[in-house]
């Protein structure tokens, strides 16, 4: 009995891990030319917004656009880290849970 609630914490423990992981994920990108910086979450949410002064001169659709264009390079960032974080977990998860007790 000992055994099977060890395994059950352990699995626990891994659990909360990945969720630890997965929600602790921030990427941080910065445009090209230096004008938009984001913050994104490991679901691709804007977390964070900074623009530089000159940001203002581009004008309302072209600073829209880069803005844009710069949370989506972050959130492309934040998926791939979600994805190796749930690929890691998945290969750890399961050699845990294939883990059989010893016979006895």
């Amino acid at each position: 009995m000992d055994e099977i609630e060890a395994r059950a914490s352990a699995q626990l423990d891994r659990m909360h891990e990945l969720n630890d992981a997965l929600s602790s994920i921030r990427v941080r990108e910065t445009s090209d030319d230096g004008l938009v910086t984001v913050q994104v979450d490991g679901t691709g949410a804007l977390t964070g917004l900074w623009l530089a002064d000159a940001a203002t001169a581009l004008g309302g659709q072209r600073l829209g656009d880069l803005i844009v264009a710069t949370a989506g390079h972050a959130a492309a960032q934040a998926f791939a880290r979600h994805v190796a974080i749930t690929d890691e977990f998945r290969v750890s998860f399961g050699d845990l849970v294939a883990t059989r007790p010893p016979n006895g």
